[in-house]
């Protein structure tokens, strides 16, 4: 199983230039990130090759500082399509696969058309960039009204748009806590997953065997079984030194 390190969550004491190279020395075949548009898309890069290690996953710009995205939201279509401009320039020039593009506190039949309007828009700029678009639900506890909460809406999402390069983004943390039964989901949702992510459930904290409700174990290797080869995303908030957290990645990388 490979790993990359949501440096989002992880090293966020260091900048992003440190934190590539400090992923890279800890065994992490691949980096994500958050919001990386306060350093130029060629510092990052001369960071990845001098590394030699890939970003395979960014956002889109969240909006303000309370806000988790533009997408949703009616009345924001010019700065939601700025932000898609944005993330898919980075991405292309950085060679990263996949884009996420945040939704944003919202709700209604508006801001789903409104949503969809936009996901088509981003889905048809990224498709010649060979770059895929993410869509990712959240639990309503860590975030209350944005618009994208299960897994069931984000595939109904999917299939009204029909677009060949929209996946899903799978969160096991936050699909854990809207409604559970994660392996049966893994199996189900997989024709449309994109990209996968993992945190202990309810902390948030690292995926560690015996950490939390779910069983990172015995779900790792049921999507080695399922035929999953890709990274899986690490977005969990460790406890003292992002160093000191990292057993749970030589174990799994060992077993």
């Amino acid at each position: 199983m490979k790993f990359s390190a949501n440096l989002g969550f992880l090293w966020t004491e260091l900048s992003l230039i440190e934190a590539i190279e400090a992923a890279a020395k800890s065994s992490f075949d691949a980096v994500e990130c958050h919001w990386p548009y306060q350093y130029t898309p060629e510092a990052i890069k001369a960071a990845l090759h001098k590394n030699n290690i890939k970003m395979i996953s960014l956002n889109s710009a969240r909006g303000s500082i309370n806000e988790m995205g533009m997408l949703a939201i009616v009345g924001r279509e010019k700065q939601a399509k700025a932000s898609i401009i944005q993330a898919l320039d980075y991405a292309a020039t950085l060679e990263v696969p996949n884009v996420h593009l945040l939704a944003g506190f919202a709700s209604g039949a508006a801001a789903h058309d409104c949503f969809i309007d936009n996901i088509r828009y981003a889905c048809e700029l990224a498709r010649p960039k060979g770059i895929t678009i993410l869509i990712e639900p959240l639990n309503n506890k860590d975030a209350p009204g944005y618009f994208l909460q299960t897994a069931e809406q984000a595939h109904d999402i999917i299939t009204e748009l029909a677009e060949p390069n929209l996946r899903l983004l799978f969160d096991i943390y936050h699909m854990q806590q809207m409604g559970g039964d994660i392996c049966s989901r893994l199996k189900k949702y997989l024709p449309i997953i994109g990209h996968i992510q993992i945190a202990s459930v309810p902390d948030r904290g690292t995926p560690a065997p015996g950490n939390g409700e779910v069983n990172y174990g015995f779900v790792l290797a049921y999507l080695q079984d399922l035929g999953w080869h890709q990274a899986v995303g690490a977005e969990y908030k460790p406890k003292g030194t992002t160093e000191e957290s990292l057993g749970w990645l030589e174990y799994y990388h060992r077993s």
